[in-house]
C-alpha cells in the first residue's frame, strides 16, 4: 500500500487510524512500507518519514514479534529452507544470540529467514552489489556488500568482524552463521553455526 500516511499531505501529524495502519502492517510481516504522496508534494515530507519510521520501529519492538507460529510439521524441499528456518529458530532460542548472519550469493537464505517472526537483525553478507540491492527490501535484512574471496582462512570470523564493525555486537554476543561449500554458487547453503563474538 501507498499513502499510508496521506492526512500529512497537509498535516504535520498523523491521523491515529494511519498509524495504527502501518504498525499493523508491521505486525502482520510486510517486507517494506512505502509513502508516495506525502514526500512527493506534501507539505512535511521529513516529518512523514520520521512519523513512519518511528511507528515501524515501535512495531517491531512488540513483544508479539517474539513469537512464532512457524512450526516444523512440514518437509523442506529445498536444504537452504531448512538451514534458514533452524538458524532463526536457534537464534531465537539460544541464549545470547544476537543477531543471524548469511553469506549468500543469492539472497536466497536471508529471504527465506526474513519470513519468520524474529526481532533479532539479520545481516546478509553478499559478493553482488544486484543480490544486495535486492536484500535491502527483505524484512529485517540489513544487506552488507563484501568480495567473499573463497580461499580466505577464515570467513566466519571475517562475517562476524563485518557485523560488529558496525556496533551491532557486544563481545560476549552469539551470533547464528549460515555459509555453503560451494562459494560462488547461489543455492548451496548447508551449514549452520552459533558462534561467539571475542572482539
Amino acid at each position: 500500500a501507498t499513502q499510508m500516511m496521506e492526512s500529512m499531505i497537509t498535516n504535520p501529524v498523523p491521523t491515529r487510524a494511519e498509524v495504527f495502519d502501518v504498525a499493523n502492517a508491521v505486525l502482520d510481516g510486510t517486507d517494506a512500507v512505502m509513502l508516495s504522496g506525502e514526500t512527493a508534494a506534501g507539505k512535511f515530507p521529513v516529518k512523514v518519514v520520521k512519523a513512519m519510521a518511528e511507528t515501524a520501529l515501535g512495531a517491531e519492538k512488540h513483544p508479539m514479534m517474539r513469537q512464532s507460529s512457524y512450526r516444523v510439521d512440514r518437509t523442506f524441499d529445498l536444504v537452504d529452507e531448512s538451514i534458514a528456518m533452524s538458524a532463526m529458530y536457534a537464534a531465537n532460542h539460544v541464549s545470547g544470540v544476537t543477531a543471524i548472519i548469511c553469506l549468500t550469493e543469492s539472497g536466497i537464505t536471508p529471504l527465506l529467514a526474513s519470513r519468520l517472526s524474529s526481532i533479532l537483525p539479520i545481516f546478509a553478507i553478499s559478493p553482488h552489489v544486484a543480490t544486495c540491492r535486492r536484500m535491502a527490501l527483505y524484512r529485517g535484512v540489513i544487506p552488507i556488500y563484501y568480495d567473499v574471496m573463497a580461499g580466505e582462512s577464515d570467513l566466519w570470523a571475517k562475517a562476524i568482524e563485518l557485523v560488529a564493525e558496525r556496533g551491532a555486537l557486544e563481545v560476549g554476543d552469539r551470533v547464528a552463521i549460515t555459509c555453503g561449500d560451494l562459494h560462488g554458487k547461489g543455492g548451496s547453503t548447508n551449514t549452520l553455526k552459533i558462534l561467539e563474538y571475542k572482539g
